[in-house]
């Protein structure tokens, strides 16, 4: 860890509620529905809050690193593409390898990829724009791969041209940093059913998930932080979790093992 990551605030992981997959959707839907905090303006929050971290864990100076963005098509990449053009206007030089075609992602990944494309970020996808054998020269270099293929709403084993990239990222053996779960960690067991990586370190948003503190999904996460996006306690008391201020000290924090 850094000495910039380690100034963060910790809490011990005890301390901090978890959450399961559905009560986590559950969450996202009451926030959308009844507290009008729109999704935009939660995977604004992640993809700003992963950005910090990775200035954190790359010792807190972007400029000129090389940061790959590996986003999916759902929600979960979008925050990583939201993180990708806050990286870039830090300074760093911004690659984003997208799972699928722009058409095959989800709308809100569709727009983040209309910014970056404005800004001549880099964007392209595997087999289409690139080489097996030029993803990985350019995965190997990174100083820091984003992880952000698959979030909490995803269940089994990755396929298709997810796994692919699963796959080249644990062969680069290059620094990963994962949103919300490293991709094949299931979030409620954190089971491995089939590709999964190892995440030099996590920012999970809003609360933990069960299955970064359990089992297999503990020790895939490394440094575990969570992050802010803005949801009141009222929200969590209506899914039956109550939440100490767990951000009073900042918005993103260190969750610490129990010795």
């Amino acid at each position: 860890m850094t000495a910039e990551a380690s100034s963060l605030p910790s809490v011990c992981v005890g301390a901090v509620p978890a959450v399961s997959a559905p009560e986590m959707a559950e969450i996202d839907r009451l926030a959308v529905d009844e507290f009008g905090i729109s999704l935009p303006q939660m995977l604004e929050q992640a993809g700003s809050h992963l950005a910090e971290v990775a200035r954190l864990e790359l010792g807190g100076d972007l400029t000129d690193k090389l940061v790959v963005v590996a986003a999916g098509p759902g929600n979960n990449g979008a925050g990583g593409l939201v993180a990708a053009r806050h990286l870039r206007n830090r300074g760093a030089l911004v690659r984003v390898i997208l799972a699928r075609p722009v058409a095959r992602l989800g709308a809100p990944a569709r727009e983040q990829v209309a910014t970056l494309l404005a800004m001549a970020v880099s964007c392209c996808v595997p087999a289409y724009d690139v080489t097996d054998e030029e993803l990985e020269a350019m995965l190997a270099k990174a100083d820091l791969v984003v992880d952000a293929l698959l979030g909490y709403g995803v269940a089994g084993a990755p396929r298709g041209e997810v796994a692919r990239q699963i796959a080249s990222i644990r062969r680069s053996g290059s620094r990963v940093l994962s949103l919300d779960v490293p991709s094949g960690v299931d979030p409620d067991t954190g089971e491995t059913p089939g590709l999964a990586l190892a995440a030099d370190a996590t920012v999970t948003v809003a609360l933990p998930k069960l299955g970064l503190l359990l089992k297999d999904g503990r020790d895939r996460s490394g440094r575990l932080y969570v992050a802010d996006i803005g949801l009141p306690a009222e929200l969590y008391r209506r899914v039956g979790i109550d939440v100490d201020p767990v951000f009073s000290a900042a918005r993103i924090v260190r969750i610490e093992s129990e010795a």
